[in-house]
């Protein structure tokens, strides 16, 4: 994490036979420890700081839990959440249900996505990557002409 850029990056690791996946130094210090890793979006997973975690949890007790979709969210989100701590070596245990959900076995990618650390499968990093990259001029002309920058 730089200063107030975020987390930056992609890295390349792999995961061994017990599931440890080491985090990139220049993560450690901005995740802490402990921190917080649960089911991402679009086949990954998302890793935040304690302090983020529970902003975002703010945000989502906030929703009123009597409509489904907040209801479905939250309980899938929180429901896969754990509370993760680095070994001497700055590896973190990804447990079995969160390797599932990211289809992690071996090789994995690991980016930093400004607030938040991402955890992909390297083939589905490299799927999701050429389909975004085809848009990127697409993607980044609807998000700021929306914004006024």
């Amino acid at each position: 994490m730089i200063g107030d850029a975020g987390f930056l990056g992609e890295y390349e690791h792999a995961l061994d036979d017990k599931g440890r996946l080491t985090v990139p130094s220049k993560f450690r210090e901005g995740l802490g420890d402990p921190f917080i890793v649960t089911r991402g979006l679009d086949g990954c997973l998302f890793a935040y700081p304690a302090a983020t975690w529970q902003q975002i949890a703010g945000k989502l007790d906030s929703l009123p839990f009597t409509a489904s979709v907040p209801r479905a969210f939250t309980r899938l989100f929180f429901s896969g959440a754990v509370e993760a701590t680095l070994d001497r070596q700055g590896r973190v245990i990804v447990p079995p249900g969160l390797r599932r959900h990211a289809g992690l076995e071996k090789d994995a990618v690991v980016i930093g996505v400004s607030s938040r650390v991402e955890i992909w499968s390297r083939e589905r990093w490299n799927v999701f990557r050429e389909r975004a990259e085809g848009e990127y001029q697409t993607l980044s002309e609807e998000l700021f002409q929306t914004r006024g920058d």
